[in-house]
């Protein structure tokens, strides 16, 4: 059993998808789906159980998963000391993302990549989407972190994970109550959504016109907390990535209802300029965000 092979797993896994976890490993889909099979078979247990929709894993499988992610990041900080790559002093990562990002996840992976590599460091800053292209493309930063990442000419993409999409409401909203929300219930409410020059609104919006649906937009903003602070007063719902409202949730000001049989993400990527590998440290930080902080 490889390393490879394990780390293709855990894209699989966390990506959620087959497609998408051969993509992040120079594969096709059926190379990785044969790839699991003969997991499963030297194991002798069913790791993935394919006979729902989407799959999900076995509890061995899980029990699996989470093994391997603390196996692929003890494996990176051995490989790390063998090869005696300490990174060099002035080997700095310089990262640009999205306003919305998890902030406790991206903390835990800098302050993680610190422990691992004491002489690199991580110059993280968050910007809005255009501007991390712009960035990323004028050899500006290393990397950078956007949503719905494909199509963005001149830059290779990493994908990293998906984020399910639920409504967003205040607790007093009729729909605050339901466990599940169809999307048709959303017709004729009140929206608080992005400017229509970003990607996400697009998403949103052929998203609710696939399925028959308009709503009445009272406001638009370019970033996650603004839309929620909108939601916050009362001026509307809307459909955010459920890990932008962690904070919100805890505190009671928004309620998060998930989709009913629907399943509507968004996807994370990390990318870099074309034609331009990431050198040793930038590929250290990458490779540590695709394996996560295991807890």
């Amino acid at each position: 059993m490889q390393i490879e092979t394990l780390q293709l797993f855990c894209d699989v896994v966390r990506l959620r998808s087959f497609s998408e976890g051969a993509r992040a490993n120079g594969l096709l889909q059926a190379s990785a789906s044969l790839a699991v099979q003969r997991l499963e078979k030297h194991l002798g247990v069913r790791l993935i159980d394919r006979s729902c929709r989407p799959w999900k894993l076995t509890a061995e499988g899980q029990l699996f998963y989470d093994g391997c992610r603390k196996l692929l990041e003890h494996y990176r900080a051995v490989e790390a000391q063998v090869r005696g790559q300490r990174l060099a002093a002035e080997s700095t990562v310089r990262v640009a993302a999205i306003y919305s990002v998890n902030l406790r996840d991206m903390s835990r992976c800098v302050q993680r990549f610190s422990e691992l590599h004491p002489g690199a460091r991580i110059q993280l800053e968050y910007l809005h989407p255009r501007r991390v292209c712009e960035r990323v493309l004028h050899d500006e930063v290393d990397l950078g972190i956007i949503s719905f990442p494909e199509g963005q000419r001149g830059l290779a993409v990493i994908p990293w994970r998906d984020e399910p999409m639920v409504v967003v409401c205040p607790p007093q909203h009729r729909l605050a109550g339901q466990r599940q929300v169809q999307v048709r219930q959303l017709a004729d409410e009140a929206f608080v959504g992005f400017d229509p020059d970003l990607v996400i609104r697009k998403k949103i919006d052929a998203f609710l016109r696939a399925h028959g649906v308009t709503v009445k937009v009272v406001l638009t903003f370019d970033n996650v907390e603004a839309v929620k602070r909108a939601v916050e007063a009362g001026s509307g719902i809307a459909i955010l990535p459920e890990p932008t409202l962690q904070h919100e949730r805890q505190a009671g000001t928004l309620v998060a209802v998930p989709f009913a049989a629907v399943n509507f993400v968004r996807p994370l990527g990390i990318v870099y300029r074309r034609g331009r590998k990431p050198h040793p440290a930038a590929q250290a930080f990458v490779d540590l965000l695709r394996d996560g902080i295991p807890t």
